[in-house]
């Protein structure tokens, strides 16, 4: 089964860092096509990072940076320094296919 599957959110005081994990499974996924979104309650999908030029939303420059794990074909979201503002439903996208995961949820606390 071609899928996605995020884990490593949770609930974390403001200043606070997680690493947030994607692993593709059934598939390997080329490079520059992962990507971060994520969806605060009462808001639209916002774009974080990745993609093929490694886009960084302004509000997250400087504390969030991407890697992957080419042997365990992972892509991960480290963020530093959280912030309320940070809290949402983080979801892993693969850009060339169209393929989102189901989302982890990051709460940081105010």
């Amino acid at each position: 089964q071609v899928q996605l599957v995020e884990t490593g959110g949770g609930s974390v005081q403001a200043g606070g860092s997680l690493r947030l994990s994607c692993a593709a499974s059934g598939y390997t996924y080329r490079d520059n096509c992962m990507a971060w979104f994520r969806q605060a309650p009462g808001e639209g999908r916002e774009g974080v990072a990745g993609g093929p030029s490694s886009y960084f939303a302004d509000s997250v420059k400087g504390r969030f940076a991407i890697s992957r794990d080419t042997a365990k074909n992972i892509f991960y979201l480290q963020m530093n320094n959280l912030k309320p503002e940070d809290s949402a439903m983080y979801y892993c996208t693969d850009t060339c296919l169209g393929l989102w995961g189901h989302g982890t949820q990051v709460t940081v606390s105010s």
